[in-house]
């Protein structure tokens, strides 16, 4: 049976990412990724650092953070709690004089801190921040198959075809992830021979782990190959002007 790492390590290849690549998303040192996929947690900082390397290790692969963490629990224990421990009646006592203190500090503060904005000049120079743009969550726009130009015969009209149908079947266990019209439908390691289908109106956007361990078919047509074993494609992007360069040509009537 896998061990916790060496299952963190599987998901990794099967999706094609380099730990070069976690390390620069989350911050996370080389060291560490190297000591999770080798179960030396011995190596990792104590305290909450190696639950949060495992999250932030699960998230950037599209796995489920919770269970990841709760996964990690199971094999090395929950994180120890240390007690309070209660301080005596003397030790309170003795706290109240600088406690007093803090609080004279706290309200000499506020009161500057509120004189220096009723004054004219600092309403004045105040500027509303401007509101933080989140980052993109779709994928990049950069397109394997680009659309071709429109040839002849070339493509089914549009009155043929009423939308796109892909259906993927699984060779060898193989990552897959789809959006369908800019959602995400399918993220997840397609086993040996289980067939999935996705269907859209306009668009697919289909990325594989391993090119050479899936085939399909689009509205019933045989595609292509998607490339050798074990390569990683990303954003092959089909819609009706481009499924014609993703399918297997129709061998001319006898």
């Amino acid at each position: 049976m896998a061990s916790f790492g060496e299952n963190l390590r599987r998901e990794r290849e099967l999706r094609g990412v380099e730990l070069r690549d976690i390390a620069d998303a989350t911050k996370i040192s080389v060291r560490f990724l190297q000591a999770l996929e080798q179960d030396r947690v011995d190596v990792l900082p104590g305290g909450i650092f190696p639950r949060s390397f495992v999250r932030q290790y699960a998230k950037h692969l599209g796995l489920d953070p919770d269970r990841m963490v709760t996964e990690f629990d199971h094999v090395y224990g929950p994180e120890p709690v240390v007690p309070k421990t209660a301080s005596s009646p003397r030790n309170r006592s003795d706290a109240r004089p600088l406690l007093v203190f803090v609080g004279l500090l706290l309200l000499a503060g506020v009161g500057f801190l509120a004189w220096k904005t009723s004054r004219p000049e600092a309403r004045g120079a105040n500027a509303e921040p401007s509101a933080m743009v989140p980052p993109p969550t779709s994928f990049p726009p950069d397109r394997v198959y680009p659309p071709p130009t429109p040839t002849p015969n070339a493509a089914p009209s549009a009155g043929e075809v009423k939308g796109l149908a892909l259906k993927l079947t699984a060779t060898e266990d193989c990552w897959i992830a789809v959006q369908a019209d800019g959602a995400k439908v399918i993220d997840r390691i397609l086993k040996t021979g289980e067939t999935v289908t996705v269907t859209s109106k306009n668009e697919i956007a289909l990325s594989v782990g391993n090119a050479g361990g899936v085939t399909y078919t689009l509205n019933g047509r045989p595609g292509v190959p998607l490339g050798r074993e074990g390569e990683v494609r990303r954003n092959i992007v089909v819609t009706r002007e481009s499924m014609a360069s993703l399918l297997q040509e129709t061998p001319p009537p006898r």
